[in-house]
């Protein structure tokens, strides 16, 4: 029996991705993204409840987050969730749980960091064809798998 790990996401940017370049040339970039969810409690008061997910994403994916990405904005992520280890400082055993992105699309709103509404820049040809009902802020960017990550 086969298993599913699919992670899909619809929240707005902590921060402006951290993009760094590893020495092998691929580009990677962390970010956070807050979801909101609202419910009554049991005395009828509405209640705002914001999780926080760390965002991973690879090599074009991560270019893209940095040039058109930025603080506020309104993304759609498709990934996979992930759980690493690693020792602090204190030799202590850390886990991190992080969703690996494999499409990012962005929804629009929030600001630019020139005050304009994010997401109206025109990305590069990366963009797939948009689905129907797609608004022309909304772009979509996907990972290509690397040639030893194909299953056969």
């Amino acid at each position: 029996m086969s298993s599913v790990n699919k992670v899909i996401l619809v929240g707005n940017l902590g921060g402006d991705p951290e993009v760094r370049h590893l020495e092998s040339g691929s580009a990677v970039a962390q970010f956070r993204l807050a979801t909101n969810e609202t419910y009554k409690d049991k005395s009828g008061n509405r209640v705002e409840r914001t999780e926080w997910h760390n965002i991973v994403a690879w090599r074009g994916l991560a270019e893209v987050a940095e040039k058109y990405m930025r603080k506020g904005q309104s993304v759609y992520v498709e990934g996979k969730i992930r759980t690493r280890q690693y020792q602090d400082k204190d030799n202590q055993t850390r886990y991190v749980t992080e969703i690996v992105a494999d499409e990012i699309t962005m929804l629009g709103g929030g600001r630019g960091q020139d005050g304009a509404p994010a997401g109206n820049q025109q990305p590069a040809a990366q963009a797939t064809p948009q689905p129907a009902g797609a608004t022309p802020e909304q772009k979509t960017f996907r990972q290509q798998p690397e040639m030893d990550e194909l299953p056969f």
